[in-house]
């Protein structure tokens, strides 16, 4: 099996999200601080299959997060075009799926103290040879928006093309807890 393959299977098996996991969260390879902005970038070639954040109410409810990436599959040839999609303005819900088809190949965020909030910006990448069809928002979500969230593709052919959330002025927080997937095929 290719080992890209092998690695999938290993965070699809992981899929399943975690309860507030306090013992493990500083082991992990963040992008940002809290409270700090990041910009994440998969290597040319490849797209985000994977996303892992963790909370902390006393840092500003604010979130870690950390991103996996994967080669597409060969088919798909390389993208002819890159691009950062529309911003996702902080304190508000948002859904935002890239644009002409785009995959999700990075996301950029900032934190406003104000709203104690981040507004997202996706990295879009289009592939000339695919085609998406059977698109789904993910389902394992955290029943409580201060746990570990993880969120993978389920398998090998599907790609993240955006996310939604919510947002809760009362709570002062959102984070993207659904991820837009469209299975693919090459044409």
């Amino acid at each position: 099996m290719h080992p890209a393959l092998l690695a999938l299977a290993a965070l699809a098996s992981l899929s399943a999200t975690a309860g507030a996991q306090s013992h493990d969260h500083h082991d992990m390879s963040w992008v940002n601080g809290y409270r700090q902005g990041f910009n994440f970038q998969c290597p040319h070639g490849e797209v985000l299959v994977a996303t892992r954040s963790y909370f902390s109410e006393a840092d500003g409810s604010d979130r870690l997060w950390s991103f996996e990436c994967q080669p597409t599959p060969e088919g798909l040839g390389e993208p002819s075009d890159c691009w950062w999609d529309d911003i996702n303005r902080a304190g508000m819900e948002w859904s935002s799926t890239c644009t002409r088809n785009g995959l999700v190949a990075g996301v950029q965020s900032k934190y406003f103290e104000s709203v104690l909030d981040r507004e997202w910006q996706f990295y879009c990448c289009y592939y000339k040879r695919r085609c998406p069809y059977s698109c789904m928002k993910t389902s394992d979500i955290p029943e409580n928006y201060r746990e570990e969230a993880e969120l993978v593709v389920p398998s090998y052919g599907y790609f993240i093309r955006g996310a939604q959330t919510t947002f809760s002025g009362v709570l002062r927080f959102s984070a993207p807890l659904f991820l837009i997937m469209c299975e693919s095929v090459w044409i």
